[in-house]
């Protein structure tokens, strides 16, 4: 069954060559051009992911992201936002969105956010059918509330360090290499800032190991991170 994809877009060409190039590659779109609209239709069963404009009528972008994040943790949301609006961004990630992709925007990167948006979720998905939770040494995480904890402690993290955390954690034990990383996180080619992946890595690890006599997430110098006891 395709997935399908809500656009809420207001500037209708944008919409439209959204529309038409997520359905050549086989999603089903749906586009709503309204903040209002928008919402109550990203909160309808069956929305596989979310690309949602900041700039919108009625309700902005953020207040739509903030009260679906009051319902819905786990719809992926990327954020469509102006090139030199970083408040956009920094809010929009603080809020709950998974990604963010600045305008004007290539459509293979967008594209490319899109699948990397789903195969986390459907990776997700897929461990929350055979387990509520996984785990290393006293770092757990509950895949049906996203609840993180470490010996007892909740950890409050953004949904890209916890797509992140989750990506090493579905790949414990293992040295994941960057590339990797940036594919199933970010998405092919990831054309943001060159340092993203150490200066989540660096969020993570502060949050995670910082306090802590073992530390759980080591670097291998010239290949990647994992995520092991020892």
């Amino acid at each position: 069954m395709a997935k399908r994809i809500l656009v809420v877009e207001d500037e209708a060409q944008i919409a439209r060559v959204l529309q038409m190039e997520l359905e050549f590659e086989g999603y089903e779109v749906h586009v709503e051009d309204n903040g209002k609209s928008g919402l109550e239709s990203a909160l309808k069963a069956g929305v596989d992911l979310l690309l949602l404009d900041v700039m919108l009528p009625e309700l902005s972008g953020i207040e739509v992201l903030r009260r679906l994040r009051k319902v819905n943790e786990r719809l992926p949301v990327i954020l469509l936002t102006a090139r030199n609006s970083t408040f956009d961004k920094v809010n929009g990630l603080d809020q709950g969105a998974n990604d963010y992709i600045t305008k004007p925007f290539e459509i293979e990167e967008l594209l490319a956010r899109v699948r990397a948006s789903l195969r986390q979720a459907s990776a997700g998905k897929d461990v929350a059918e055979t387990t509520s939770k996984i785990s290393i040494a006293d770092l757990s995480v509950d895949l049906d509330t996203r609840e993180v904890k470490r010996a007892g402690n909740i950890i409050a993290l953004t949904p890209k360090e916890y797509d992140l955390l989750l990506y090493l954690l579905l790949n414990k034990n293992k040295v994941v290499p960057r590339d990797n990383i940036l594919l199933n996180v970010w998405g092919y080619e990831y054309e943001g800032e060159t340092n993203v992946l150490d200066v989540y890595v660096r969020h993570l690890r502060k949050k995670v190991d910082e306090g802590f006599p073992v530390q759980l997430i080591h670097t291998v110098r010239g290949i990647g991170f994992t995520l092991k006891e020892n």
